[in-house]
């Protein structure tokens, strides 16, 4: 057995490739960003921090990433952030991923928060989702 691979950078790659390519989404957002420009429009949605256990079996090394991802819009009511929140779900829940060097088993939706931000005006909605990836060593 080889050394295990560290999977986070690939799945966000993964996940970045996918919401990027689904006409629908990039219909309602502006952009999937890491970094979020000073000139982006509101919505966006932003790949979050994430985390990595392992999930390892008797002869293959595996991993569970969790990865936040996060909806941001401009807006009096949550409407639009969470329209954006059902279509990431939609995207990403129990839904195969190509992930380069690695196995896919599993993508689970685990759950969303929507949230105010408390400065004013007041106007700026923020609903935080994650989704849990479980990979293995390619056989």
């Amino acid at each position: 057995m080889t050394t295990a691979p560290f999977p986070i950078p690939a799945v966000q790659d993964a996940v970045y490739t996918r919401l990027t390519g689904d006409d629908i989404l990039m219909s309602l957002i502006s952009g999937v960003y890491d970094y979020v420009p000073e000139t982006a429009d509101f919505p966006y949605v932003v790949i979050g921090d994430a985390t990595e256990i392992p999930d390892n079996a008797h002869d293959t090394f595996g991993r569970q990433t969790t990865l936040t991802l996060h909806v941001w819009t401009r807006s009096r009511t949550h409407a639009k952030g969470l329209a954006i929140a059902a279509r990431l779900v939609a995207l990403l829940d129990h839904q195969p991923l190509t992930i380069p060097g690695l196995h896919h088993v599993s993508t689970l939706y685990e759950f969303a928060q929507p949230l105010v931000d408390p400065e004013p005006p007041g106007d700026i909605r923020h609903v935080v989702l994650r989704f849990r990836i479980r990979t293995e060593q390619p056989a």
